[in-house]
């Protein structure tokens, strides 16, 4: 057996590796909690600064 088998044999493994991520991502058990992450980002509470948090930062000007 020399390199290029090696490197041939290496090259199916990771592709049946990507091949099990796929399908695992795509399954039904996980559509849910990658549905619910994908909504995270819009699911927050925007809160107004208060003036504290205005002087905190340095940016007013006398």
């Amino acid at each position: 057996m020399d390199l290029n088998d090696i490197r041939s044999w290496y090259t199916v493994v990771l592709f049946a590796v990507f091949i099990g991520i796929v399908l695992w991502a795509w399954s039904g058990s996980t559509k849910r909690r990658f549905h619910d992450a994908s909504q995270l980002p819009f699911n927050e509470v925007e809160h107004p600064l208060d003036s504290s948090e205005d002087n905190k930062k340095g940016d007013h000007h006398e």
